[in-house]
């Protein structure tokens, strides 16, 4: 946080802030933007997965979670389309052949 509020105190001057803390120009850029959107909650470390019961931080990524959800759930009617359809073509072809 303190090299994004600097960079934003200096006029965004990404180069002067990044030799000043040591960390590279692209780091000090990406942070100042990443707060600028999304403020403190933007600089957390995410790496690694989340935990299934933490609360999503934005409605955005509750919609993206949603959208996730929803395209397994597809998934998995489309496979159970596609094995009842193979189960089917089995059992007319049994019928056939007796």
């Amino acid at each position: 946080m303190q090299v994004a509020r600097a960079a934003l105190a200096s006029d965004k001057n990404y180069g002067e802030i990044a030799k000043k803390y040591n960390v590279s120009y692209q780091q000090a850029r990406n942070w100042t933007l990443r707060y600028e959107k999304m403020g403190a909650a933007g600089l957390e470390d995410r790496r690694g997965r989340r935990k299934k019961d933490q609360a999503p931080r934005t409605e955005l990524e509750k919609a993206q979670i949603e959208i996730e959800q929803l395209k397994h759930l597809l998934y998995r009617a489309e496979m159970e389309r596609d094995v009842l359809k193979k189960l089917e073509e089995i059992e007319r072809r049994d019928r056939l052949n007796k």
